[in-house]
Order: structure tokens, then sequence, then C-alpha cells
């Protein structure tokens, strides 16, 4: 269902273990992109409101039990899992509302697998391994047993954007808090309700200590400056594009902080030459810019088709993106929405229109949707006759725009996949799968799709190769990215007998 004045939403921020209004009250609009409607407000912290969340999750990491006390960690993640399933309408409502979410997609990314993140982790916590024994060894000093604990990294600030909010906020705050860090959440400002209603849900529903988890929204972007630079931050953990990411490296230095980034991505769908119909072996290129309107990093936004074959590839792609639904979110036959803002629909437009004067040809859509009366809507759309070295190749658009690129043979496949800054993600489709593979293992991404399978889940690290990030997401190296190791050693006790 649709907002309504008495939705179930949060407005304030999570600081030190209450909801609070941001320092004079201050907040702003939230817009629907799917009517350019005003929803509601949040929040819109200062600095000084981030600094306190950052003074609340030091003072809760070096005073409290929560970095050493697992069981509490695990109880804690389970009622949290809890809540989110008891809410789970509500926040698709507010999923739907803010991000443009289209209704269909709930039960996968945007909600209903980062929902069930929060219970593999507390899973993982409770049978991990903290502590791993190295055996006796002979040193100058007589034999020392050694062992290695394995102990939370500290104050995480997760600085996350707007696509798919759900998945990326649970992504990171998940394992952070099984791992025993504290954590600063600032979401993007576009989606602010989806952290918000995180925040809520913690301070409502669990018995997670005051400090230990805080939300903060802004409507000002530079503000995450305050947590990269904070001497008080042991690790960012940002999502977002490259250009920001390069900032925080940089930010980052100063304190040597650690620093994770999951970043811009151009993957490449490469079809095969032995594939017998080519317009299903294209699938995953066209339905992932179909899909929340291609705004998705690991989207394959470049169709690599043989030569040979290649205005037939083209044909069955244009068919297929010509046919694609697209609309209102809450309509369940579209998968694509919206663009999340004006600006983004409008980066989306120029950079068709770049791609158009450097020499490709629009085979379907190429526009700014305009049959709506509001929203920001892009019509799906195909280029063709695309050199790899134009921009709409090497750029990451974040909309429905698939990219057709023909190439050689094999080799010469692989060369154009791995042409670009970018290593996140892709796909190879053939009839042979030794050689699918072949090529897949030659593609330098972090994740890669062969024949269609799908690598998403809880226990798949996901992250990129490249100027596509710095570590992993999910799984257990996920986890890992949150914890220090710490060698210790005794003397060893002396032999029986």
């Amino acid at each position: 269902m649709p907002l309504t004045e008495n939705s179930w939403h949060e407005e304030r921020l999570l600081i030190d273990g209450k909801l609070v209004h941001a320092e004079g009250g201050a907040t702003y609009d939230n817009i629907n992109p799917a009517d350019e409607s005003v929803i509601g407000v949040a929040a819109d912290a200062s600095k000084a409101d981030i600094q306190r969340a950052i003074t609340a999750a030091r003072r809760a990491f070096d005073e409290t039990e929560w970095a050493h006390d697992v069981d509490l960690r695990v109880r804690c993640l389970r009622q949290l899992h809890k809540a989110l399933v008891e809410h789970r309408d509500a926040l698709g409502d507010i999923t739907v509302a803010e991000v443009g979410a289209p209704r269909m997609l709930l039960d996968g990314p945007q909600l209903g697998a980062p929902i069930e993140f929060v219970s593999y982790y507390a899973d993982l916590a409770e049978k991990y391994a903290w502590s791993e024994q190295l055996g006796v060894a002979p040193t100058m000093a007589g034999p020392a047993s050694r062992w290695v604990e394995r102990e939370p990294v500290g104050v995480v600030a997760a600085i996350t954007p707007w696509n798919y909010p759900n998945q990326i906020n649970i992504a990171k705050v998940a394992p952070a808090l099984a791992a025993g860090c504290t954590v600063v959440l600032k979401p993007a400002p576009d989606t602010p309700w989806t952290a918000l209603a995180l925040g809520r849900l913690v301070a409502e529903h669990t018995d997670i200590p005051a400090g230990v988890f805080n939300v903060v929204t802004s409507s000002d972007k530079s503000i995450g400056e305050v947590l990269t630079n904070s001497p008080d931050v042991d690790m960012v953990s940002f999502t977002g594009s490259t250009t920001v990411g390069r900032r925080i490296m940089v930010a980052g230095a100063e304190t040597i902080k650690r620093v994770f980034l999951e970043l811009g991505g151009k993957s490449a769908h490469i079809v095969l030459d032995d594939v017998e119909d080519i317009g299903a072996a294209s699938i995953p290129a066209v339905f992932g810019v179909c899909t929340h309107g291609g705004q998705g990093c690991a989207t394959s936004t470049r169709l690599l088709l043989p030569r040979s074959r290649y205005e037939e590839g083209v044909e069955a792609a244009a068919a297929m993106l010509a046919t694609a639904t697209y609309g209102d979110p809450e309509d369940p036959a579209n998968m694509t929405g919206p663009i999340v803002s004006r600006l983004q629909l409008e980066r989306i437009d120029s950079l068709v229109r770049k791609g158009i004067e450097e020499g490709a040809r629009v085979v379907v859509g190429g526009a700014i949707a305009t049959q709506f009366p509001k929203g920001y809507y892009y019509q799906p759309t195909l280029l063709a006759d695309v050199d790899n070295s134009m921009t709409v190749a090497q750029e990451e658009i974040f909309g429905p725009v698939l990219v057709a690129i023909p190439y050689e043979d094999d080799n010469d496949a692989i060369r154009i996949a791995n042409e670009s800054i970018y290593g996140l993600s892709g796909g190879v489709a053939g009839t042979d799968r030794d050689r699918a593979l072949r090529v897949a293992r030659r593609i330098r991404t972090g994740t890669i799709s062969v024949n269609g399978g799908l690598w998403y889940g809880a226990d798949v690290p996901f992250g990129g190769y490249k100027q596509s990030g710095i570590g992993r997401e999910m799984g257990v190296a996920g986890f890992e990215e949150y914890l220090e190791q710490k060698a210790l050693a005794e003397p060893a006790p002396p032999a029986a007998g």
C-alpha cells in the first residue's frame, strides 16, 4: 500500500540509544521519485550531530561489553531479525515510496533477502572460531604456546547509497555488529527513511546497548567527511561511486583507517558464438538494465556479441527491451520504476546524448519518458554500434541503458571486457561449458555469472577488482573485514614425565 499520514516510519536520528531530532530541529523533504511528491521529512543532521554519534560509538566500544560478549551480540541480532520480519510490510512501503523500487522486487535484494542476512550473521558469530591454536614452538625464551584471537576493528562508519538501501545498510551493519564493532550509519540523502527505520527497530526492539548503533541522515552529501576524517573512527565501509571512494581513501590515510570500498562497475555480458538462441543468451544483460531502472553497480551494461551474429543479437535484445514494462513502482507488472532523482535522470540522458554524438545508434528508447505527468522516468534503451572507447562503454550510467559491442573472437571479447577501470561483475553465455568457464576465469571481476547462474547470497563474498573497490562484503569474508587478529604467546608447560 502507498504511504499515508499514519504509515509506520521514522524521521528522527538514533544517537546514543535515543531517537532524537537533529540540532535545531532541522529537517529536509523526502521526495517520492515516482510522482515528485513530498512523502514527509527526515532529520537533517549537522556536523555536531554526527560528532555526537561518533562520540557515542567510541564510548560504547571502549566502555561496554559489546566488543567482548559474543552471546549478547548473537541475541541482539536475533531480536533485530525478528523485528525486521514483523515490520516487513511497513519497510516495503517505505522502500517503494522513497527509493522508487518496484514492489515486485521486494522479495529479493531490495528487502526480503537482506532481512535474512541478519540471521546469517547471528549464526556465523555463534559458531565462528574466535580463537585459533598455533601449537608450541621453540623460541629464544624457551618453548612457547601460541594462538591467535580475533577482535573487532572498533568504530565503523558505514556510508551507503540510495539504490538498494536495505541491502547495503544491512550488509554493512549486520556483520559489523556481529563482529563486535560499534557503528555510525550515514545513508544517502535520497533514501533516509530506510536507514532511520533500522535505527528505530534497534532502539525499540533489541537489547543493543546505547551508542553501539547510531543513524544520522543529512541533506548535505559532504557531511560524511566528518566520519572519514575523525580519529575516533577506526574503519570506513563505503558503497558508492569510484570518485567518492578515491576521496575517502585520501581522507582515511591521515589516520591510517581501514577502508572497505564497493564502488562502480561497467560489467560486460559476453555471448559466445556457439549459443543456439542468442536472445535467450542475452537475457541476463537485458533483464539487468530493466531491473530497478538499471540502478545497480553489478548490472551488466555492456552486451558483447560475436561480430558474425551481431545484428541478430542486437535485434533480439531490441525486441526484449521494446516490450519492457516500466512506470509506477506500485504496479506489479513493472520491473523498472523511476530513477531516484531529477539530477540522476538528467545525468543518464546527458550520457546517452554523448553516446549518440560519439557514433552510437539508438535502437530502442534513448530519451526521458514523456508519458508520465510526474516522476523521473527514463525509457529502457539499447545503443548499438558502440566502440569500447566511447563514453557510454566506459562510464557507469546507472540507468536502464544497455550498449551492444561487437567482438571478433574469444580473446577479443576478453580484451574488451577487461578494458575498463572497473572489475565488479559480468557474465558469459555459451553452449560449451568448458569454453564459457575458460572465458569467465579470464575476466578480472569479483563476481561473474556463467550461463545465467546467480551468485548473489548472504554467504557469497561480493566486491570488485581494480577501481571497483577494496575488500569483500557478505559471506565470511565480509564478516572478517570487521575483525583484527591478535597473536598471543605464553611459556609452554613442561612436557609430562
